[in-house]
């Protein structure tokens, strides 16, 4: 993470928060051979662990386990002109938010795939405000079960949450101005950035 304390201000519980609502995350491990990563959906249970679940063949759901694993939340991120600044002796840089989850993943039992696939769909499918939401039951009869069988659950048990929030907190009132304004007329990823700017004050 970056080692500036000016981005690095949120709490544990907005850290937590934050990575709630991305929901989709990097999950690392240190395999025989070097490092293993996996792009995934999860969930934070109550209580606090991450939960997931890997394709039977994914090297991280055949390595040996329980192990220390990195579960890395990239948010929103936009590049930052120094011509934004109005000031001189400016260099460019990035803004962006990114939340780091460290602990011990586990397997968990096969009974536990189910309920834990149940609430990541509930989760996301809830969020869908223009339909209602997708269930199992809209599958074939047999043709979950048989999908489910091709993948594992996992959870992390989550002992260190580091966040970075880098959004020109280092900056004056002023200057941070001119740098929200001009991500605002990017659009896209840069207003969502401009956004998060905004919210510090």
């Amino acid at each position: 993470m970056h080692p500036n304390p000016a981005f690095r201000g949120a709490s544990r519980e907005e850290n937590l928060a934050f990575a709630a609502r991305r929901g989709f995350g990097m999950l690392c491990i240190n395999g025989p051979e070097g490092p293993l990563a996996a792009h995934v959906p999860f969930v934070i249970a109550p209580g606090g662990a991450v939960e997931v679940h890997l394709a039977r063949s994914n090297g991280i759901a055949r390595a040996a386990l329980p192990a220390p694993a990195l579960l890395a939340v990239q948010g929103p991120d936009a590049y930052v002109s120094p011509d934004w600044y109005g000031v001189p002796d400016q260099v460019p840089t990035w803004n962006y938010v990114a939340v780091h989850l460290r602990g011990m993943l586990h397997p968990m039992g096969a009974a536990e795939l189910e309920p834990q696939v149940d609430a990541l769909t509930g989760v996301f499918e809830g969020r869908l405000a223009d339909k209602r939401p997708w269930t199992k039951d809209k599958m074939g009869e047999g043709v979950m079960e048989r999908m489910m069988r091709g993948i594992l659950p996992f959870r992390l048990e989550v002992t260190a949450v580091d966040g970075t929030w880098k959004l020109n907190q280092n900056k004056t009132p002023e200057v941070r101005a001119g740098v929200i304004a001009a991500l605002e007329a990017q659009g896209g990823m840069a207003a969502e950035i401009a956004a998060l700017m905004r919210a510090l004050g």
